[in-house]
């Protein structure tokens, strides 16, 4: 066998025996791990003409090929024999790369080398990730990256390596900053020289040329602002990319050379034109940083170490070092260095970080918390459930610094505009230049400055840059507010829905079942109903019984006296115990009906309908309540499960039983479940509810939120089903708002699906687009508010950054438009603009019912 890369994958190696003709790789392929898969491979790939061998290994599930044969081919053979092919995901950080221009340079440099099968360049966080077959190695993606001009401060490999935007020094210390002022200084005096001081401008012989002192000092200025942009028009010349820096490049060598050669004097032109672009470069630089801040500040929410507890004495530790199971300590004003579980202590702990909770929640043992939240007043102890990049933060983070990852329909317009719109005016730039001095005899000089104008103006980046830096500026938004959108297509959508199907359970209610009311009977008190129905529903699993309990603990009421015995549960009618010698029961009314108790008049002592005051209305003037016709009925219709308690038992007369009262149970509806829903409705939303419940159920829920319309009754299946529907009848596409686990085809069918209550639960992050991080309602009407913003900034941006072009385009040949203009106003002055709009995002706050 010839020699090949010691890699476990792809990019060819020439034989020895056969000069070079030949290619031999390896391949990864992880579902290859028996005989009968190694045999199926092997075939598919032999079928390939100019294949000369084809060596499968099961155990370390790798194929080797030899022959005259690409890559590209045999992958395509094995996906054809029904086997996946191993990739890796290489990221690098790249703080240079900061504007759309960059990207595509930085894009070609990569796509020139062997087995890169994909590219992203992200300008937004300054990060570019490339997949590659895994015989392309890191040191040669690393080294086209950096052979383009742009050096990579960080590298990771399949997901392993550092964490966030690439960082870099703070402009104003930057060595391109200290150079741009020399130039701005040395252009100053030239300007001085030349047109405030006449006569002191002395000249220098240099050979055949003759300078003067200001032509000197602009070549100075030229050498020193300009040097950063020759240096990247090298590189892309060398790429061949149309980009920014090569256009700049050859507008002020244009403006040298032809100074120099033809003494047309252009050397002002050219030290304004390199001074005032690396200064607008600087101002972009300054801009982007702005966006990759707000992306660090999450990760920064994290400590950086935590104290932890091994082998019984603390010590403290890189929070990176934390690993599942470890106990840390956490004290009062300290933060939380990783998600996990309370098994020690109680405190209030701020989640603001993660769910957008304003109000600090009580946290006790069993109960979760996430890294970066803060623990306010007392003293935690946590077990560690996930740690570094596998922490809820980290999710988070990771998420928003790839949101930019998921082109919009706009940005993807943009992108495909911008790749006819430079070619055109690089065109138009070069007939500026030529057509009116050859064949109108105009002045050359002049129209000369024209051409190199217009191509500073052929520069999209602004124009490009508009659309993810409003992305990622709502997307950071968001995250800061308790709301994880995956990617800027699914905030784009979410602008664009025109109804919300929310679902009940979970959503519009809390989920867990409550006592809504309590009406005593006979001489009987709530408290009397309370004691006897605990002491019934005290060895019950079901919820109902559980909720009963819960409420009772509450209000105080103790369990009945007496021993409790011969507990027995009625599958879907109650529950039976004998209290203090007597039979009791607790369930439905339907058990109470065969146990012979008449539920058409139950009796109220006048004592107790003074106590109780909603017994005043319902009694009649005998003091009796129709449970049957009136009282069972008017709860059931409200949504709530009716649970009645009573005894029997033999007296002296006989049988005897007796109703001691009646207790109402149901999912309490969230306080803000009807101001969110008519904040949606206030927006021109049309909201649905959809609920597997059944209709009374869902028709009082409905009611009480403002919900007019509702489908009840549904299998998960079938809520897919009704959200298709709406989508058929809703042009502007259907939001579907679920618990992101058991809606996951409702929540997958709908244009954009929104998973509630999602923090610390990957399966609700991974099944939705966008996670509202709490239980929070509030941060539904937010969502579509920031949506809609984010909609009419990246609007504004677009429209803003192509009038400015077109109007200093179309003031080039009338000369009221100099290269001073086109680079102050053209370039930083709308990459600022355009940046700072899209800041604004970050000022919109969720609203809550207090503010009306």
């Amino acid at each position: 066998m010839s020699d090949r890369r010691d890699a476990v994958g792809g990019e060819p190696t020439p034989s020895e025996s056969d000069g070079g003709t030949d290619a031999e790789f390896t391949l990864d392929v992880p579902d290859m791990d028996c005989a009968s898969c190694a045999e199926k491979i092997a075939g598919s790939v032999r079928e390939l003409a100019g294949v000369r061998t084809v060596e499968t290994h099961p155990t370390t599930g790798q194929v080797v090929v030899g022959g005259r044969v690409s890559r590209e081919a045999v992958v395509e053979r094995i996906v054809a024999a029904g086997y996946a092919v191993a990739e890796r995901t290489v990221a690098f950080q790249v703080p240079e790369m900061n504007c759309a221009s960059c990207a595509d340079t930085v894009e070609g440099a990569l796509a020139a080398v062997a087995g890169v099968h994909g590219i992203d360049a992200r300008p937004t966080v300054g990060r570019v990730e490339v997949t590659v077959g895994d015989g392309t190695t890191v040191d040669a993606l690393r080294r086209a990256v950096e052979d383009a001009g742009y050096p990579v401060v960080g590298e990771e490999v399949d997901g392993q390596g550092p964490d966030g935007p690439a960082a870099r020094e703070p402009v104003r210390r930057s060595r391109r900053a200290k150079l741009t002022g020399v130039a701005a200084v040395l252009l100053a005096v030239g300007l001085v020289l030349e047109f405030l001081v006449p006569g002191s401008n002395a000249t220098v012989v240099a050979g055949p040329v003759t300078f003067a002192v200001a032509d000197l000092l602009f070549l100075g200025a030229v050498a020193t602002g300009g040097a950063a942009i020759l240096r990247n028009g090298y590189y892309s010349a060398r790429n061949r990319s149309l980009d920014i820096d090569f256009l700049m490049s050859a507008a002020i060598v244009s403006a040298v050379v032809a100074s120099v050669v033809a003494g047309t004097h252009l050397y002002v032109e050219a030290a304004t034109l390199s001074t005032l672009f690396s200064v607008a470069e600087l101002l972009e630089r300054y801009a982007m940083d702005r966006t990759r801040g707000s992306v660090q500040e999450l990760l920064e929410l994290a400590p950086t170490e935590a104290t932890v507890r091994r082998d019984g004495a603390e010590r403290t530790i890189p929070a990176a070092d934390l690993v599942a199971g470890d106990r840390v300590v956490v004290r009062p004003g300290e933060k939380l260095p990783a998600d996990g579980v309370v098994r020690e202590g109680e405190s209030a702990v701020n989640q603001a970080p993660i769910t957008g909770e304003s109000v600090p929640v009580d946290k006790t043992a069993g109960d979760e918390v996430y890294a970066g939240t803060l623990n306010e007043s007392g003293y935690l102890e946590v077990d560690v459930t996930a740690a570094g990049g596998d922490s809820t933060l980290s999710k988070i983070a990771d998420l928003v610094a790839d949101a930019d990852a998921n082109r919009t329909e706009r940005e993807q317009f943009v992108e495909r505009f911008a790749a006819y719109y430079t070619p055109v005016m690089v065109a138009v730039a070069v007939l500026v230049a030529a057509v009116p001095p050859l064949v109108l005899g105009l002045d050359p000089v002049a129209w000369f400055v024209n051409g190199i104008t217009l191509l500073v103006l052929a520069c999209p980046c602004a124009f490009v840059i508009s659309t993810p830096v409003s992305v990622v500026s709502g997307i950071t938004a968001a995250a800061r507010n308790g709301v994880l959108v995956k990617g800027g297509d699914h905030l784009e959508a979410m602008g664009g829905v025109e109804a919300v199907a929310v679902d009940k359970t979970g959503t519009l209610t809390t989920g867990e079942l409550a006592v809504t009311d309590i009406v005593p009977l006979g001489d009987h008190t709530e408290r009397d109903v309370l004691r006897c129905a605990r002491g019934l529903e005290a060895r019950s699993e079901h919820p109902v019984g559980e909720a009963i309990v819960a409420h009772a603990e509450g209000r105080g009421a103790e369990r009945a006296a007496g021993p409790v015995s011969g507990f027995e549960s009625l599958t879907g009618k109650g529950v039976r115990a004998t209290l203090d010698g007597t039979e009791h029961y607790a369930g439905t009314p339907a058990l109470f009906e065969e146990l012979g108790f008449d539920l058409g008049h139950a009796h109220v002592v006048g004592d107790a309908r003074e106590r109780v005051p909603e017994l005043r209305s319902l009694c009649d003037r005998q003091g009796c309540l129709d449970l049957a016709e009136e009282t069972i009925p008017r709860l059931q219709a409200e949504g709530k499960t009716v649970i009645l308690v009573g005894w029997e038992g033999r007296g002296p007369d006989g049988h005897e039983v007796e109703l001691e009262g009646v207790i109402a149970v149901a999912d309490t509806v969230r306080e803000t479940a009807p101001w969110m829903v008519e904040r949606l409705r206030d927006a021109g939303l049309e909201v649905v509810m959809l609920t597997g419940d059944n209709e009374g159920t869902a028709r009082a829920v409905a009611d009480r939120v403002g919900v007019d319309d509702y489908r009840a009754g549904l299998l998960p299946a079938e809520k897919a089903d009704a959200v298709a529907a709406l989508e058929t009848e809703y042009e502007g596409g259907v939001a579907m708002v679920g618990d992101g686990v058991n809606d996951a085809p409702a929540l997958a069918a709908a244009t954009v699906g929104v998973a509630m209550g999602a923090a610390g639960t990957d399966a609700a992050i991974e099944a939705a687009d966008i996670a509202l991080l709490g239980d929070d309602l509030t941060r539904l009407p937010y969502l579509y508010d920031l949506a809609r913003a984010a909609d009419g900034v990246i609007r504004s941006n677009v429209y803003a950054s192509l009038a400015v072009k077109a109007v200093l385009a179309v003031g080039v040949p009338f000369g009221v438009v100099g290269v001073a203009a086109a680079v102050l106003v053209g370039d930083a002055g709308m990459t600022l603009g355009v940046t700072g709009n899209a800041m604004r995002l970050s000022r919109l706050t969720p609203g809550t019912p207090a503010d009306g």
